[in-house]
């Protein structure tokens, strides 16, 4: 399906997306705030959206969908512990652009935004904190084990936290069968700054994924230092700052810090919003025990949004990567390309567009 940007929207041309992890929007953005830099600060500077959701359980099925608009099947649901080749039960994708079958490593056939992006010669990113830290478990660049063998970044290790199942772009044939253009694009962490001195050196769009200490995926680090929210404010602290005193924020960006999915309790555990759907021919829904990834809540910090914003419109991720496929005048992936899917408009960009 065809995309236009919206003439109402402002003219964001560069995006920065921040995945955190497995927290539901009642405890983040709770009072107390357990990440006040996160739920006070920064919802203070931009904009709360709080009907905002994950599209499945567990991680890597929100991830993917983030960049490709696939549902979750069942083996990305279960992170894939084994990375199998994508077994199609059907040639071709389905009219909602799905790719019917089960696996990890999905075909050339289907396609990313990133893939979308160098296509319309526009430039991305993805960066990953830790990745290759341990070059006996994973590269530096386009880090993720070898395919057809078990993950082995699952877990952290005192020197090496990164998890590639938070990293959605080695999951893709059509990244991982270039080897020199996947090294180029997906990146440790540690290269961002040198990125953001100019716009001109800053991609138009940078996907971030901290470590698993980090991102509040594991409570206690396994170097003994906290883990949870205060680890997620302390990075926030350091990086938000830094992307938001860049030229191409400055200039013409979006920065959207959002969790995968929610923690799995209570009333937020498994909802969805605006009509998801799953996977043609999958056993169980998106959210195993539900039909979504639960409420989790989003920040979104712009120079086109008024300080203290707060929407209560329903989002997912598949609105994610709709708005900036609209943005950017790309077609829609998957299930971005869903009937009625709303993306971010005047409830969010609420400063007037010079």
């Amino acid at each position: 399906m065809s995309a236009t940007a919206s003439t109402a929207l402002p003219p964001i041309r560069h995006v920065f997306i921040l995945v955190l992890e497995n927290q539901s929007f009642a405890t983040t953005f709770g009072k107390p705030a357990p990440a006040p830099y996160l739920a006070d600060t920064l919802t203070s500077k931009g904009a709360l959206l709080s009907q905002y959701h994950g599209i499945g359980h567990w991680s890597l099925d929100n991830y993917l969908a983030l960049i490709s608009g696939q549902a979750p099947n069942s083996d990305t649901q279960a992170d894939c512990p084994t990375l199998t080749e994508f077994q199609l039960s059907h040639p071709k994708l389905d009219s909602n652009g799905q790719a019917l079958g089960k696996g990890c490593i999905y075909p050339p056939m289907v396609k990313t935004l990133a893939d979308q992006l160098e296509a319309a010669r526009l430039t991305w990113k993805g960066y990953m904190e830790d990745m290759g830290n341990n070059p006996a478990r994973e590269r530096p660049t386009c880090g993720h084990s070898p395919l057809g063998e078990d993950e082995r970044t699952s877990r952290a290790t005192v020197t090496d936290k990164y998890a590639a199942k938070h990293n959605p772009f080695v999951y893709f044939h059509s990244i991982l069968d270039d080897q020199a253009r996947c090294d180029a694009h997906v990146v440790n962490l540690d290269k961002l700054p040198a990125d953001l001195r100019s716009a001109d050196s800053t991609p138009n769009y940078s996907f971030i994924t901290p470590n698993l200490c980090n991102d509040g995926h594991d409570a206690q680090c396994v170097d003994g230092k906290l883990g949870g929210y205060p680890a997620v404010d302390a990075f926030l602290q350091k990086w938000v700052p830094l992307i938001m005193d860049s030229p191409a924020y400055k200039k013409d960006g979006l920065l959207i810090i959002t969790f995968d999915e929610s923690d799995g309790r209570g009333a937020d555990a498994a909802r969805d919003c605006c009509g998801e759907q799953g996977l043609p021919g999958e056993e169980q829904p998106p959210g195993i025990t539900g039909p979504g990834g639960g409420r989790v809540g989003a920040v979104l910090l712009s120079r086109f949004i008024k300080p203290g914003t707060v929407s209560t419109v329903h989002y997912n991720h598949y609105s994610t990567l709709r708005y900036v496929e609209g943005q950017f005048g790309l077609d829609y992936l998957g299930y971005a390309g869903q009937k009625g899917l709303r993306v971010f408009g005047s409830d969010v960009f609420t400063q007037p567009t010079p």
